[in-house]
């Protein structure tokens, strides 16, 4: 028998290992989680906003966000999905926020979100990206522009499907004759 970690109480070697097991499964859930990250793309703007962010689309992950990071690189950023809004206390750094409808089109912004603050609630809101500081005075997004959120290999997908069609309209052929 082990003495429990918390309450004092005996636990036998077969609860310690289902414990121990379980704890290595939540670990191993959360990495994967946190490695599947996505790039958010401006359409209107032809810019990008981040290359790593990562969708906290579980109470956990929403519940965590940003906490405990002391910075934000400029290429990450966290994308809350649903969220209507957000505060900044115990974060010691800014940050910019996207309000987004449900077809990821832009219905507010919020530059430079300090530490220790709170954030407006929008009702038509269904997610929020929250970027480096400055994300969006650099990638130009305003409200109203459409956003692509969605993984390197289908942003490429996305990028080939217009120069093909301009090919085609404009009657280029890609044969050689």
């Amino acid at each position: 028998m082990e003495k429990g970690f918390r309450s004092g109480a005996t636990v036998s070697k077969a609860a310690a290992c289902q414990i121990a097991a379980c704890r290595a499964m939540v670990i191993a859930r959360i990495e994967q989680i946190m490695n599947r990250t996505v790039c958010v793309f401006n359409r209107d703007r032809e810019s990008f906003l981040a290359l790593r962010v990562v969708p906290t689309d579980t109470f956990l992950l929403r519940l965590a966000g940003l906490l405990g990071r002391m910075r934000l690189k400029p290429e990450d950023g966290t994308w809350l999905v649903p969220c209507r809004g957000i505060h900044t206390i115990g974060m010691p750094f800014a940050v910019d926020l996207i309000y987004l409808d449900s077809a990821n089109r832009v219905i507010h912004l919020v530059e430079h979100l300090g530490p220790f603050r709170i954030a407006p609630i929008r009702m038509k809101c269904t997610s929020i990206l929250e970027l480096h500081s400055r994300a969006i005075f650099s990638s130009h997004t305003q409200i109203g522009d459409q956003l692509l959120i969605c993984t390197p290999e289908e942003i490429k997908a996305h990028c080939e499907k217009p120069q093909e069609t301009a090919m085609a309209s404009s009657g280029v052929s890609s044969r050689r004759g």
